[in-house]
């Protein structure tokens, strides 16, 4: 009687899937993650403690330490504000106003178009800041 011997199992692990895998992961996370860019307004926004992140919408209105009104990033003055504000609340879903205003202007600016968003009948207003960590970056 002949014993034949123990047979070997083959134990090396074959990483080429694995790799293929995780590099359709990470194309996966390249193309889905959301990139939020920020206007071409120059804007040093206000940093609070409290701040949130707070989804980008359609209508943002954004006052620089020159105190130039821009709705989205038409230029605008608050002659004309109310009326277009109105139209761009009229295509948006959301009737949000996101207003990212430099931390130097003149609070009075920053009353009078807020009032002026209350009166194109937003539902809701946003004043835009950063967090204080970021700012320490």
């Amino acid at each position: 009687m002949e014993f034949e011997g123990r047979k070997r199992v083959d134990t090396r692990l074959n990483i080429a899937p694995l790799i293929d895998v995780v590099f359709l992961l990470l194309i996966f996370f390249m193309l889905s993650a959301h990139f939020v860019t920020q206007p071409g307004i120059k804007l040093t926004l206000p940093t609070a403690s409290t701040a949130k992140l707070h989804p980008e919408e359609d209508v943002i209105i954004s006052i620089t330490n020159d105190n130039d009104l821009y709705l989205n990033e038409e230029k605008v003055n608050l002659d004309n504000l109310l009326e277009k504000l109105r139209v761009k609340l009229n295509k948006s879903q959301k009737k949000t106003v996101i207003i990212k205003a430099d931390e130097k202007i003149d609070l009075g600016l920053a009353v009078k178009v807020m009032d002026i968003a209350k009166q194109a009948e937003a539902e809701g207003l946003v004043i835009s800041t950063k967090a204080e960590e970021d700012a320490k970056q």
